[in-house]
């Protein structure tokens, strides 16, 4: 697919959600945007700065930023689709645990996303 919201020379903006660093939150997954190479946290993560990203920036093609994956989500067709390579790293290290980062993750997240996710 060639599209111009795609810029696979643009690097990402780090190794992890930027908003999360920002305020020392954590997340479950990462996301990489395909025009800026922001990266951002999941829909599954307390914080949804991916999605937010999109909402701000109408920039409609995420890329999983994790390990093994090279999956593109369109946000406005709301499907996966296909999508070039993207200049390196292409994921987040992979000694980086997820949800990550480490020192970040409380204990009981699994039962605050179980909330997050309910409500």
């Amino acid at each position: 697919m060639t599209d111009p919201q795609i810029d696979p020379r643009v690097p990402p903006t780090g190794t992890g959600c930027v908003e999360c660093d920002d305020v020392g939150g954590w997340w479950v997954h990462l996301r990489r945007c395909a025009a800026c190479g922001h990266i951002g946290c999941c829909d599954t993560s307390p914080a949804k700065h991916a999605t937010a990203h999109f909402r701000e920036t109408g920039h409609r093609y995420i890329r999983s930023f994790e390990p093994g994956e090279s999956w593109y989500w369109d946000y406005v067709a709301e499907e996966t689709v296909e999508g070039p390579p993207l200049a390196p790293p292409e994921c987040r290290p992979e000694d980086q645990p997820s949800p990550g980062p480490a020192d970040r993750v409380p204990a009981d997240w699994r039962s605050q996303l179980a909330r997050i996710n309910a409500a």
